[in-house]
């Protein structure tokens, strides 16, 4: 019987699909693995083929070319190197309409030697995976190299029952390979929650995330290991490819003992969420395979938010900016354009919009003859500039990066075909006032604990940007304050409405003003319509506008009367 055992924690970043590229990561891994003395190494969740996979695991082929690519792996390990676990998924027998388990396999000695399903299948918020998976039966502890080890995938250690029955079935270490997403907090949630699992069974554990973006979610890794005491003893870096040894000993009761080894820093409060801005883009523009993206820089807070972390995710070169000023346009706001560009690097255009301004007066002249102008000839600014950027987009080949923060989307502050045409937004679920707090923060420096960023270390922007009070600028004098409540009162009440689910007799009852607690909820759920047709946008909060959040379109119920 062996005393000591080193395992490898190797936190991937995915490519969705990408199998023949991801099983290379895999197998560079394990190398590293086998150059490092390990003797199994541990993948997340789903490793093959990325996660999440929503309905393309309804397709057959998809299926069995994970099921091959598994195959391929276990035939590595013949060389004698280090024992694999990966993440996968695979076709059952009682599976109704094509679905399918999510697995891990044990790999070892030139064949699959086991096979783990995950239980618990989250079906809330960003998660839906009963809609294509099916459950897998309480499972049994898999012996690796002579360890007992029980495997829980993502959520089931997120509930006691699994840890449990392995801990009865005589499991000496829990493992989870997980894809567990980034949100505000979820690094002590998740902490929790495998703290929780040690202190019931007395096992140590360890969890190897996933890192890297994927769509809407990001992943920040931050994998991690436990001892029997719950007390962190190992913890690889967070937002960055990572490996890592585990090395296992037995104490003088023969149970094996995690033994301490280094514990990275982790980004936290404005840090973390400008690295999942920042992995989010980087990944979605990359693994899409964009050359670079385009940005339209109006010289207000927003844009300018949107290309610094478009420069710090993709580098300058690869940034493009385009100042479209009309006669509403301020002199502050060419400038601050400006010097935003300058700072950051990248190329900035100026077109002006006042030509296609007239074009379009003179085309509608006969339908508005006796209508005042409104906010309809204000929309139609912005879907000018919406064809301008569209239309570069198509000819340059690069992404175009909307700018609109979550406060505006929330109250459809924003206009449809105009400045929310493009393929992704980093502000989607971030507030005004958060824009504001990373703005300055962001012209500090670079942040602490975000690797790789490409821009520069000094201000991205002039502080002219940050004080001035926003504007759309699509007419005379205007003010975003003319429309809505101070961005303070605004965004407390939508976090309110949108990510604790309160009801407006709820907030009016923390003394917030009824008349604008109930034309905020009226706003919040007319613009539904607006959102369904929202580019994507990288998570941040609990519940951002998307897959966290499905409100109906005609909605007639309202929680708080004027």
């Amino acid at each position: 019987m062996t005393d000591t055992l080193s395992l490898w924690l190797a936190q991937l970043n995915p490519t969705l699909g990408a199998l023949d590229a991801n099983v290379a990561a895999i197998r560079a891994a394990r190398a590293r693995a086998a150059d490092a003395g390990a003797d199994i190494v541990l993948t997340p969740e789903m490793s093959i083929l990325g996660y999440p996979p929503e309905d393309l695991v309804l397709k057959p082929a998809f299926v069995a070319a994970v099921e091959a690519a598994v195959a391929d792996l276990a035939r590595d390990t013949a060389d004698g190197g280090p024992a694999l676990i990966v993440g996968g998924c695979r076709q059952v027998a009682d599976a109704a309409d094509h679905r399918v388990r999510n697995s891990v396999f044990v790999l070892d000695a030139g064949r699959i030697q086991a096979v783990r399903d995950k239980v618990e299948l989250p079906n809330y918020g960003v998660f839906d995976e009963k809609r294509v998976f099916v459950p897998g039966p309480l499972p049994e502890p898999v012996t690796v190299r002579g360890l007992r080890l029980g495997l829980m995938i993502c959520e089931d250690m997120w509930v006691a029952p699994v840890a449990a029955h392995l801990a009865a079935q005589g499991a000496e270490m829990l493992a989870v390979p997980t894809c567990s997403p980034y949100e505000i907090a979820k690094i002590d949630q998740r902490l929790a929650h495998a703290r929780a699992r040690v202190a019931e069974t007395g096992l140590p554990l360890v969890f190897c995330n996933q890192v890297g973006g994927q769509d809407e979610l990001a992943f920040d890794g931050a994998s991690f290991t436990l001892d029997a005491t719950g007390r962190l003893v190992g913890r690889l870096p967070a937002w960055q490819d990572a490996e890592g040894l585990c090395r296992l000993a037995r104490d003088g009761n023969g149970a094996w003992a995690p033994r301490p080894g280094d514990v990275a820093a982790l980004p936290g409060g404005l840090d973390e969420i400008y690295a999942a801005m920042v992995t989010g883009l980087r990944d979605y523009v990359t693994k899409v395979g964009f050359p670079g993206v385009l940005v339209g820089l109006s010289g207000g807070i927003d844009s300018a938010l949107s290309a610094a972390v478009a420069v710090d995710a993709l580098g300058p070169e690869a940034v493009r900016t385009v100042m479209m000023p009309s006669p509403y346009t301020s002199r502050a706001s060419l400038e601050d354009a400006a010097e935003c560009a300058r700072l950051l690097g990248c190329r900035l255009d100026e077109i002006p919009i006042a030509p296609a301004m007239d074009g379009f007066d003179q085309m509608l002249a006969p339908l508005f003859e006796g209508r005042a102008a409104d906010t309809t000839e204000e929309n139609i600014q912005s879907r000018i500039r919406g064809v301008i950027l569209m239309a570069l987009s198509n000819k340059l080949g690069s992404m175009l990066l909307t700018t609109g923060n979550k406060s505006e989307l929330a109250v459809g502050y924003a206009t449809l075909y105009g400045d929310m045409a493009g393929g992704y937004s980093v502000l989607k679920d971030v507030y005004k006032t958060q824009v504001f707090a990373l703005c300055r923060h962001r012209n500090k420096g670079h942040p602490q604990g975000v690797p790789g960023l490409k821009g520069p270390q000094g201000p991205v922007m002039p502080e002219r940007v940050i004080t001035k009070p926003p504007s759309a600028e699509l007419r005379a004098d205007q003010k975003d304050e003319d429309s809505l409540p101070p961005y303070e009162v605004l965004d407390a009440i939508l976090t309110g409405l949108v990510d604790t689910e309160a009801g407006g007799e709820d907030l009016i009852a923390q003394g917030f003003d009824r008349a604008t607690v109930a034309k905020v909820e009226h706003l919040l759920y007319v613009a539904e319509y607006k959102r369904r047709q929202a580019p994507p946008g990288v998570k941040i909060t609990r519940r951002n506008f998307g897959r966290d959040r499905r409100y109906p379109l005609v909605n007639r119920f309202r929680t708080a009367r004027p």
